[in-house]
């Protein structure tokens, strides 16, 4: 039987370490018992702390609703790490961490459910009433763990949702982004790009000098005035700035030397 978790057990603290690869159920899960079974006995041989680590596309949602049960009921601590991604099926896997973290490189995806039907118009009626329930089951793994409502999340389901590491934590998808804490330092400075620059009140000379610097490419509409049309008309007659002033009669004299 070919498996796509593997378990391995630190010796030293006891705690063991469980990896989900690859898709969920290759091998399929529609009447076999062997399977699900297999999986809740090796569960069951490890009592302790379990830290569970994901890089899977997805597969079959009952696959996946079996395992996210048997590690939402596990005694000890569940630890969830998005190594990879987490897309589709995998991505309720998920969300039966107590605490669920992903690499800063990681990808969580969500999406309706879908599946294959044949037959007559009451057949596609009952798929169709189907893939809806199972929406609605996987709805309560994702707002159990982020608090979002169920329409904001299915409306992430109708658009199939891509999640970074920064928008998963920020939606609550995941608690946090391995390895941050390792640097505390940058904490500052990773959250300051997500925010839209601000006036700085403590540099109040930077502020006039940015639209200066377009009038000098291109002129506002603004700048399109009388005076200044007049002013550049009078320079192209040769005035100088100290003879920018005429009386009315010698504009129009000058007007009409102009008219054709």
């Amino acid at each position: 039987m070919k498996k796509f978790w593997n378990w391995l057990r630190n010796d030293a603290d006891g705690e063991s370490e469980l990896y989900l690869d690859g898709a969920i159920a290759s091998e399929t899960w529609w009447g076999d018992e062997v399977t699900p079974a297999a999986f809740q006995a090796e569960l069951k041989q490890h009592t302790g702390d379990v830290t569970v680590w994901i890089n899977s596309p997805g597969g079959d949602v009952f696959a996946a609703a079996q395992i996210y049960t048997m590690l939402r009921n596990h005694q000890g601590k569940v630890t969830v790490k998005i190594h990879g991604i987490a897309a589709s099926a995998a991505s309720v896997v998920a969300m039966a961490g107590d605490t669920t973290l992903i690499s800063p490189v990681g990808m969580l995806m969500i999406h309706n459910p879908s599946t294959m039907a044949a037959g007559e118009k009451k057949d596609m009626e009952q798929a169709i009433a189907v893939l809806e329930e199972v929406k609605e089951s996987i709805l309560n793994a994702y707002a159990a763990k982020t608090g979002l409502s169920r329409n904001r999340l299915a409306k992430m389901m109708d658009a199939e949702t891509w999640l970074n590491a920064n928008e998963a934590m920020r939606l609550g998808f995941v608690d946090g982004i391995l390895f941050a804490e390792d640097d505390p330092d940058k904490k500052p400075e990773e959250e300051e790009p997500d925010e839209e620059p601000e006036e700085n009140p403590d540099e109040p000379d930077e502020e006039p000098e940015e639209p200066d610097e377009p009038d000098k490419k291109e002129p506002p509409a603004q700048a399109y005035s009388r005076k200044q049309t007049m002013q550049s008309f009078l320079a192209k007659l040769g005035q100088s700035k100290s003879d920018r002033t005429v009386d009315a009669a010698q504009l129009r004299a000058r007007l009409n030397l102009l008219k054709p």
